[in-house]
């Protein structure tokens, strides 16, 4: 049998293969992976990649070619298609960090236009404000792949994987997961945990640490 060629930096569809490889929390038959399933995974993955950076490139062109006297709806798609960027990069497959950081500083510069057109206004100062602090605590989570992957629209992981792809998850990832459910959500999840691992034989330790940080989060 072919042994299995995992990528140092993968791609959404391969890192969902790596979740369910040897993972008693999903059915049976998805833990074993086959060289046809990671091939076809990386090769969709790669493909992806390749369409997001020629988007990137473009969006890069359009971001630095504004003129000065571009139109507060002109800057404000720019900026909301760049954060779009950022979080479709985190999801990406290969060392996505070097474009990130070009899609915080090209922000950073529409960011000053759009706090130009504010001028003095208090308030529109204070949103701005609060819409950097925001900003910056979502760029934050999307360091954890999982939160990337569930945030995407057309997200690897089914209703039916969600728990367990959190109860499968780091500690850190798990917490910065957590903050995309509300106390109800969490709640269901929680319950929900419960009763999978209830039905699954030879549950891991680490399974049940995460089913109790996730109740726990009910309390908070």
């Amino acid at each position: 049998m072919s042994s299995l060629r995992f990528s140092t930096f993968p791609g959404k569809r391969e890192r969902h293969l790596l979740r369910k490889q040897h993972n008693p929390l999903f059915p049976e038959p998805q833990r074993t992976i086959t060289p046809a399933q990671l091939e076809q995974a990386q090769r969709l993955d790669h493909e992806e990649l390749v369409e997001f950076i020629s988007g990137f490139r473009a969006l890069v062109h359009e971001a630095t070619q504004l003129p000065e006297n571009a139109g507060s709806e002109r800057i404000l798609a720019i900026k909301e298609r760049l954060d779009q960027t950022y979080e479709q990069a985190a999801r990406m497959a290969d060392d996505q960090h070097e474009i990130q950081q070009g899609v915080e500083k090209l922000v950073a510069v529409v960011m000053q236009a759009v706090r130009k057109g504010a001028g003095s206004d208090p308030l529109a100062l204070q949103e701005l404000a609060d819409e950097e602090a925001a900003r910056a605590t979502h760029y934050a989570l999307l360091a954890y792949p999982l939160v990337a992957d569930l945030l995407d629209p057309d997200s690897v992981i089914s209703e039916q994987e969600l728990l367990p792809s959190l109860l499968s998850a780091s500690p850190e990832a798990l917490r910065a997961a957590r903050s995309l459910f509300d106390p109800a959500q969490l709640e269901a999840l929680a319950e929900a945990g419960k009763s999978l691992l209830d039905e699954t034989p030879d549950v891991p330790d680490e399974a049940r640490a995460r089913l109790l940080e996730l109740s726990l989060q009910r309390d908070n």
